[in-house]
C-alpha cells in the first residue's frame, strides 16, 4: 500500500487507463513504431544470447577465435579466399549475417529431413545420428599437412554408431535450375567421408547432399561417392592455399569461387565489391560513413577488439555502444588539429564538417575520421 492508502493495484490500473485514453491515432502509432527491424535483430540476438548460455555453449557469444593457420572448416571449403579470411580475423561486418538462412537451414534438418530419416530411410540395423564430430589432420602435395574439424550433418549410422553414409543438408530458394551439387557442398561432404574414413577406420565412400525448397518443401537428393582427384587437387589444395595467406598476413584477392558469393557477402563495401567507395580493406578498422553495422556485429567485433571504437556515425546510431567504447575524433589533414564527434555540429562522418582553425586562418579543409587501417593504431 503506498502512503496516500492507494494500493499498487490501483496504481496499476490508474496507468492503464491512462495510456487507454490515448487518441485512438497515437496509440496505432506506438504499436505500429513498436514493430521495426532494429528492434527485431536486437530481440532475436538477445533472444541467442540467453538460448547459448542456457544450451551451454556461451562460447557462441562473442567472436571466434581466430583460426590455426591450418585448421579448416568443411563449411567454408571452396569460398573465396578473401570473405573466408574477413570471416577469421573477425572483421567487421557490415550487413547483416544469413542468420535468417541459418536459421531455416537448421529447422528443416532438424525438424523434417532428421525424422524422415528415422521413420522411413532407416531400416534395422540401422540409426540416424544426429552429427558426427570430426578432426582429422590430411597431407598436402608440398608435404605439409593441414586440419579439418567440424561437426557433420545427420548420419546413417550402425548399431555402434559408427557411420554408414554421412550426409549435408542444404535449402535453397529454388529447386529448379539444381542439375547436381553445388562445388562447395560437395567438398564439404567429402571433407566429412574423408575424415570419418580416418576416425572410424573404414572405407566411407558414400555421401547425400539433400537440397530442400524453402517455398515448397520439395527435395532434391544427389548420392556423392568419394572422388580422389578431386578432393585431393581441388579441395586440399584449397585448404593449403588458404593456408598460405594465413601464414603471410596478406590480404587474399578478390576472387569468389560462386556467383552468388559477392551478392551475400558482409564484406562487399570493405572488399570495394559494393560501391568503389572502399577498396581491398585490412581486417581491422570500421568504414567511416556506413551506418549499416548490426549491433551485435559491433559488440563482436569488440569482444575480438577491445581497443577499437565506434565512428561518429554508428555514434549516432549506437549512443550505449559509444559510451562504453569511446568515439575516434575528427582530425584535420593540414593543422593536425582533432575535434570530439560531439564538438563540430554535424557528427555525420559521411557528410565531414571543416576544421575551425584552419576557418579562423582563411583556409578551407575537411576534417576526417582515421582510415580503418589506422584506428586500432590511434586507440592505442
Amino acid at each position: 500500500m503506498s502512503e496516500n492508502g492507494q494500493t499498487d493495484a490501483s496504481h496499476d490500473i490508474r496507468v492503464s487507463s491512462a495510456v487507454d485514453r490515448l487518441p485512438e491515432n497515437e496509440r496505432l502509432r506506438r504499436l505500429v513504431d513498436a514493430v521495426a527491424n532494429e528492434s527485431f535483430n536486437e530481440w532475436y540476438d538477445e533472444r541467442l544470447f540467453t538460448e547459448n548460455i542456457l544450451e551451454g555453449r556461451p562460447y557462441f557469444n562473442g567472436a571466434s577465435p581466430v583460426p590455426d593457420t591450418e585448421k579448416h572448416s568443411p563449411s567454408k571449403l571452396l569460398q573465396c579466399h578473401r570473405k573466408v579470411r574477413y570471416y577469421g580475423q573477425n572483421a567487421p561486418q557490415e550487413s547483416d549475417s544469413p542468420q535468417g538462412l541459418f536459421w531455416i537451414g537448421s529447422e528443416f534438418e532438424e525438424e523434417i529431413i532428421v525424422p524422415y530419416l528415422q521413420e522411413t530411410v532407416t531400416t534395422d540395423p540401422t540409426y540416424v545420428r544426429n552429427s558426427l564430430w570430426i578432426d582429422t589432420l590430411v597431407p598436402t602435395s608440398s608435404g605439409d599437412e593441414v586440419r579439418i574439424k567440424g561437426v557433420t550433418d545427420p548420419a546413417i549410422v550402425d548399431s555402434d554408431g559408427d557411420p554408414i553414409l554421412v550426409t549435408e543438408i542444404k535449402t535453397t530458394s529454388s529447386l529448379e535450375y539444381l542439375n547436381g551439387p553445388k562445388p562447395h557442398h560437395k567438398a564439404q561432404l567429402h571433407a566429412y567421408m574423408h575424415a570419418s574414413d580416418e576416425e572410424y577406420n573404414r572405407s566411407i565412400q558414400d555421401g547425400l547432399l539433400v537440397y530442400g525448397s524453402r517455398d515448397t518443401l520439395d527435395v532434391r537428393a544427389f548420392h556423392v561417392t568419394f572422388d580422389d582427384r578431386f578432393w585431393r587437387e581441388t579441395v586440399v589444395e584449397w585448404m593449403a592455399k588458404q593456408t598460405q595467406f594465413r601464414e603471410s598476413g596478406e590480404l587474399p584477392p578478390a576472387e569468389p569461387a560462386c556467383d552468388w558469393e559477392c551478392g551475400t557477402c558482409p564484406f562487399q563495401r570493405r572488399c570495394g565489391e559494393h560501391d568503389g567507395k572502399y577498396q581491398d580493406e585490412g581486417f581491422t578498422g570500421l568504414l567511416p560513413g556506413v551506418r549499416e553495422y548490426r549491433k551485435q556485429q559491433l559488440v563482436e567485433y569488440f569482444d575480438a577488439y577491445p581497443n577499437a571504437k565506434l565512428t561518429p556515425t554508428l555514434a549516432e546510431k549506437y549512443p550505449e555502444l559509444a559510451a562504453e567504447h569511446g568515439v575516434y575524433e575528427w582530425r584535420c589533414g593540414t593543422c593536425g588539429s582533432t575535434y570530439p564527434d560531439n564538438d563540430v555540429g554535424d557528427n555525420r562522418d559521411s557528410t565531414p564538417p571543416v576544421c575551425g582553425d584552419c576557418a579562423e586562418k582563411g583556409e578551407l579543409s575537411m576534417l576526417f575520421v582515421p582510415v580503418p587501417d589506422e584506428q586500432l593504431v590511434v586507440s592505442d
